[in-house]
């Protein structure tokens, strides 16, 4: 049964917990929880038919991986191979909204790396991928008994270094800045009915310059007839707009005029920002498909040195956010953790964050976008250059860019980091086209965001110079960054990683920002393995470096932001503003004072 029911509700005014926040629908079995699991140290679990086992021998709670506490199994030892298993029946079923009229499809937020899966014993799909969301019908599938089984292989080689990987270990135990694994299912798993011609993604763009939204629909086929596809846009229960159209191909693209934004003294009131995150609510119908999301009004573009938000120059104070807990790694321990993530960071005085490494929750982004935080989205890395490497890294690239494009809160792609993956591009003409490609096709699919090529170092054709410095003396800081012309002495030469800063491109006008920067260590327990760019030996020598540092950052009359290593401490990596647990080092007020520049910080 698909959901008709006209009654108010808002996907900008959600709870958090549906997985997918930018195309909400009603009716939705969540199929987290208890499942049995297996680990296939000798992959033997094809050859001997386990797809029809319906349970193995021990429990993990997904979407915990294996590797993490929460899981219940907590085994960072490498398995290369695990297998999961579940049942759902017709309670699930029928939350899901499945009846004769519909189809049911199987939702996976992320596996990593690659699965395969049944129902019933029957192959459903497979995916590759391990940061990236999929889908598969499975209403072909079903037999007539009331309880189905559900079975997932997984396969994650912790030895494979070209698949993107990001922060995850390749050795069996975490050093420096790299961290235990993440394998197997780590986002939600859940059940939802859909017609047979339905909605599969929609992208928003908004334009308060000609004072439209757009939006673009895709759907799982062509319909057999045209069918009617209607949009309509409201602010706090105030329709701003609506279209409708005939759709007779699985893509059809709306253009919703709001006559609000016409005011020029008052469109502005429509805007989305950190200081002011409006989100405007949309209700999508397409035949007999429904469903709800929002799309906040904001434009990003770099200029005259400057970033600019709402065309208005703006300052960004980032954290490096590894997006990791010592209890559940790269999941979540919750779905409301995700929310006090990006309050957490707001309370610190920040207005943006760079997920590192990392494609993050798009809960995480929905709470971005409804908190008002500014996101930098950034691509895990292989650890090598190859043919595979390549196509692996584009296909997660740009699924993501397209999953990701209508959160307004982010508002800069990063496909690269610090060489990782092209290590060699300096010198190396293949890397740096591949580089080069990965800004075109970024802004071949999203034109309407800035794009760092490179994050640290060695970018080509980059819209931000990104500049990592670890440098621990403020006054060396202070001089090195004190005006432009400072800067692109440095430009012209070496950056202070002693590796040059951009290899082409034309950056006169770009504005800069010290993308990395700070890392100071200070460990409450005085681990033995405590990690950091430098070092403080107390709660005030902390305090004191740190603000050190901001100072010299403020000084600068050339940078257009920042991005402060990093929110909290990972595994050994001790260089968090808050412990692992998210409890700040120093009181959080004073944290705030000191990154917003605060006169308090006197």
């Amino acid at each position: 049964m698909i959901d008709d029911d006209s009654r108010s509700w808002s996907a900008s005014d959600q709870d958090g917990t549906y997985p997918r926040p930018q195309l909400v629908r009603r009716a939705w079995a969540d199929l987290t929880g208890t499942w049995t699991f297996a680990f296939d140290d000798e992959d033997t679990g094809l050859r001997d038919g386990w797809e029809r086992a319906g349970e193995f021998d021990r429990d993990i709670r997904v979407p915990f991986p294996p590797e993490a506490p929460a899981s219940g199994v907590g085994d960072t030892a490498h398995h290369r191979v695990v297998w999961y298993a579940r049942t759902f029946g017709v309670d699930e079923v029928t939350r899901a909204g499945h009846d004769g009229s519909t189809r049911l499809m199987l939702r996976f937020g992320a596996v990593d790396y690659r699965c395969r899966v049944w129902v019933d014993g029957q192959l459903v799909g497979t995916h590759e991928g391990g940061h990236t969301a999929f889908a598969f019908d499975v209403t072909d599938a079903l037999t007539e008994t009331p309880v189905h089984s559900l079975v997932v292989r997984a396969e994650d080689d912790p030895h494979d270094i070209g698949q993107p990987r990001g922060k995850q270990d390749w050795r069996e135990q975490p050093h420096v800045i790299w961290y235990h694994r993440t394998s197997g299912i780590w986002q939600p798993v859940w059940l939802e009915a859909v017609p047979a011609a339905a909605i599969t993604g929609v992208r928003w763009t908004a334009d308060p310059r000609a004072g439209v939204v757009s939006a673009s629909l895709e759907l799982s086929s062509a319909p057999v007839d045209p069918i009617a596809a209607r949009i309509e846009l409201s602010y706090e229960g105030r329709v701003l707009g609506r279209v409708e159209t005939v759709v007779a191909d699985d893509e059809v693209h709306l253009v919703v005029p709001l006559a609000a934004l016409a005011n020029g003294q008052a469109y502005e009131e429509l805007l989305w920002s950190p200081e002011h995150p409006r989100l405007i609510d949309a209700d999508i119908r397409v035949g007999a498909d429904h469903a709800r999301s929002y799309v906040g009004i904001r434009t990003a573009h770099v200029a005259r040195g400057r970033f600019f938000l709402n065309d208005r120059p703006y300052y960004v104070r980032s954290v490096l956010n590894q997006g990791y807990w010592p209890e559940s790694h790269l999941a979540a321990p919750s779905a409301a953790a995700l929310r006090e993530e990006a309050a957490l960071i707001k309370r610190l005085g920040f207005n943006a964050t760079r997920v590192h490494q990392k494609f993050e929750d798009p809960r995480f982004l929905y709470w971005a976008d409804r908190l008002g935080l500014l996101v930098w989205g950034e691509a895990p890395a292989s650890f090598t250059f190859s043919p595979v490497a390549v196509e692996r890294t584009v296909r997660e690239w740009l699924e993501i860019v397209r999953r990701d494009f209508s959160h307004p809160s982010i508002v800069t792609w990063v496909p690269l980091n610090e060489s990782w993956g092209v290590q060699h591009v300096a010198s190396d003409s293949r890397m740096q086209h591949f580089a080069r490609a990965l800004v075109s096709l970024t802004k071949a699919l999203d034109p309407t965001r800035p794009v760092v090529s490179n994050d640290g170092w060695e970018q080509v054709d980059t819209d931000i110079v990104a500049i990592h410095d670890y440098e621990a003396d403020p006054s060396v800081v202070a001089d090195r960054y004190r005006t432009r012309a400072d800067i692109d002495e440095m430009i012209a030469t070496v950056g202070p990683a002693g590796r040059v800063l951009v290899l082409s491109g034309d950056v006169e006008d770009a504005p800069v920002m010290l993308t990395e920067f700070g890392g100071i260590s200070f460990d409450v327990d005085a681990a033995a393995d405590a990690w950091g760019y430098s070092s403080a030996t107390s709660a005030a020598d902390f305090e004191a470096r740190l603000e050190g540092l901001m100072r010299a950052v403020h000084s600068s009359r050339a940078l257009a932001g920042f991005c402060y290593t990093q929110l909290s401490d990972t595994l050994q990596e001790t260089n968090g503003l808050v412990g692992a647990d998210r409890t700040p080092k120093i009181p959080a007020e004073r944290i705030r004072a000191i990154i917003s520049g605060s006169p308090l910080a006197d």
